[in-house]
């Protein structure tokens, strides 16, 4: 009797119900044997009844084939009348088949594959479910957790490096005339007495200081990193310029406790026409590029006034951020800071043919037409917390409104050359000013806007959480009001924002009232974190769920997601379960996160030993049930 092959289970699955194949007994027992019984499904022509279905000899020994011939060898036991023994093609081809084995046509069973593909399908759907407000995500609610609740003079900013999961650098804008950078061990939450860097001198104005801070893509490996702050005013020059620096890890040790001042290397300068409106915010995109956002130059109406720097000055009848000539203000610029070979830190990181210390990617909006080549977007009044949303690598804007209007800017990933509207718009508002057509095609309006009434003021932009704690919440995106100390958020779902929330009084921590929000940061798991600035001192807090129900199959206290996320379990299926937690897939029965033909050869070589790994049906022997058992698996995609 020919073996249950996988085209015999496919002509099986697709035989209507109720049809005389729809019985594996049916299917597989010779002629004239009992079809509920194991022994006789299996059974050779003219075997006794009774006799014993555990020998494979008389599992699958041909017709006519003698009870107790050896069953040693899978090709004796196979193969058909005519062919070689010891040949696989031999032992599997079925009767009248050239003795080459043709694997059948098998779908793809990888993560994209057959019932995984369903599966997909369905997450999606109810991931749509859940963005539009229903079910799960309307019941949670979130809190926050004090992690830093004094120490700290003027923090303005948190992030971690990509692949750290230990430590959370804090930014803090300056003490006296110094900018600090100190880090936060996250299992203690304890920040270390020593600081990590410490810039001077840095200017001192209310907007003015240590502002920004991106850890290179490959900090792990490299230990550079980037920082954005003022510098003290210039009579002549500027009125405190930005400067965007490269320092490194003490040593170029990344796990290293300080930074070598000693490594500071500037990228750029960029003048300032006054003391305000100087943006701040840095990092590297998806695409391994340096953005950097810059404000208007300052004061009011993005032009000229009593304390303009006017070696700098605003450009007249337009303003800074609507010039696109020899201006870098009131911009999101975007820098090659690795040059050709994509290590920083070398000679080839500096353009010869100009002269500056990086390089213009190719693909930036204005390389070859007239406009700055370093520009990717612009029409920014004074863009205070950008992010990447780590997903699908949009770009998130939040812009700081004049006296009427607030407003938050979404580009799609790789999207730019946009003009954003300022200084002829404020969010969606006409001021009445020039430089740009209110309302023209040619401008790209905020997702969303929102007025000051009587205390909001100041947007302060956040993140689209993407972290592993708090799976509902994944996808909605965070920012606040510096002035009204509120938190607020929304999901954009295509064109629509949904779920707009006030979060502020879920999030006050218990104990303490909400100060300034100045900033949001994430951690490398993609948790959420509140600076909280009031005064010159601070706290940190980070967001969670308020009553955690999250998965966790290994009983440790973290969410298996986050297991996951850190590395510390393993997912070789990819199907969100740490593997510690499910029995091995047996359709994957090389492990290799696949389901395809390597795994048929891999069971026949298990199944030929009498390895105890091809019992799938774990009854104790390794017979023709398990190769019943493992190629429905199979078949179907599944364990």
């Amino acid at each position: 009797m020919p073996m249950t092959t996988p085209a015999m289970l496919r002509a099986r699955l697709a035989t209507p119900v109720g049809s005389p194949s729809d019985s594996r007994a049916a299917e597989l027992a010779p002629a004239g044997s009992r079809p509920d019984s194991p022994a006789a499904e299996l059974a050779p022509a003219g075997t006794p009844a009774g006799s014993r279905a555990g020998s494979r000899a008389a599992e699958f020994a041909p017709a006519g084939s003698p009870v107790g011939t050896p069953a040693d060898s899978r090709a004796a036991e196979f193969a058909p009348a005519g062919s070689p023994s010891g040949s696989r093609a031999a032992e599997l081809a079925p009767a009248g088949a050239p003795a080459v084995l043709a694997m059948p046509a098998m779908p793809s069973h990888g993560r994209a594959g057959g019932v995984r593909a369903v599966a997909a399908a369905f997450l999606a759907a109810c991931a749509g479910v859940l963005a539009f407000g229903g079910g799960r995500a309307e019941a949670q609610s979130l809190t926050t957790v004090p992690v830093v609740t004094s120490g700290l003079t003027r923090p303005l900013f948190v992030a971690s490096p990509r692949g750290d999961n230990n430590r959370l650098f804090i930014v803090e804008q300056r003490f006296n005339n110094i900018g600090r950078i100190k880090i936060l061990n996250l299992a203690t939450n304890t920040v270390n007495a020593t600081p990590y860097l410490e810039i001077s001198p840095v200017s001192t104005g209310g907007e003015q200081g240590l502002l920004g801070l991106a850890f290179h893509p490959n900090f792990m490996e490299n230990g550079y990193f980037y920082v954005n702050y003022t510098i003290p005013a210039q009579a002549g020059v500027s009125a405190g310029s930005t400067i965007i620096a490269r320092y490194r890890a003490t040593g170029g040790n990344p796990l290293a406790t300080t930074a070598s001042a000693a490594s500071a290397h500037i990228v750029l300068t960029i003048p300032q026409s006054d003391s305000n409106h100087n943006g701040g915010w840095i990092d590297f995109g998806p695409d391994g590029y340096l953005y950097i956002a810059t404000g208007d130059g300052g004061n009011a109406n993005d032009q000229n006034g009593q304390f303009t720097e006017l070696a700098v000055g605003h450009t007249p009848n337009m303003g800074n951020a609507q010039d696109i000539t020899d201006n870098l203000l009131g911009k999101v610029l975007r820098i090659d800071v690795d040059g050709p070979d994509n290590i920083p830190g070398n000679a080839d990181d500096a353009d010869p043919n100009t002269g500056k210390q990086y390089r213009i990617p190719v693909d930036n909006p204005f390389v070859g037409i007239t406009g700055d080549d370093e520009i990717w977007s612009f029409g920014l009044r004074n863009p205070w917390r950008c992010s990447f949303d780590r997903a699908n690598g949009d770009l998130w804007i939040a812009d700081v409104g004049q006296g009427v209007r607030e407003e938050i800017n979404h580009e799609p990933a790789g999207v730019g050359g946009r003009n954003y509207g300022w200084r002829c718009m404020e969010g969606t508002r006409c001021t009445g000013l020039s430089g740009c057509t209110c309302n023209s095609v040619n401008l790209t309006l905020p997702v969303h806007v929102y007025d000051h009434g009587t205390t909001r003021c100041s947007v302060t932009g956040g993140y689209v959480y993407r972290g592993c704690a708090i799976s509902w919440l994944r996808g909605t995106y965070f920012y606040g009001d510096y002035c009204s100390r509120e938190i607020f958020s929304f999901r954009r779902v295509g064109n629509t924002n949904t779920e707009l929330t006030n979060r502020t009084a879920e999030l006050a921590p218990a104990g303490f009232t909400l100060g300034d929000i100045i900033s949001f940061g994430e951690d490398n798991l993609g948790e959420l974190y509140i600076v909280d600035r009031s005064g010159t001192s601070g706290r940190i807090y980070r967001i969670v769920a308020a009553n955690p129900n999250e998965t966790d199959c290994n009983a440790n206290g973290q969410p298996d997601a986050c297991d996951i996320a850190r590395g510390t379990s393993q997912d070789a299926n990819n199907n969100g379960i740490p593997d510690e937690c499910e029995p091995p897939c047996f359709a994957d029965f090389n492990q290799d996160g696949g389901i395809d033909g390597q795994d048929v050869e891999a069971f026949y070589l298990a199944w030929e030993l009498g390895d105890d790994s091809a019992d799938v049906n774990e009854d104790g022997g390794v017979d023709g049930q398990d190769v019943e058992t493992f190629f429905i698996a199979w078949e179907s995609g599944e364990c």
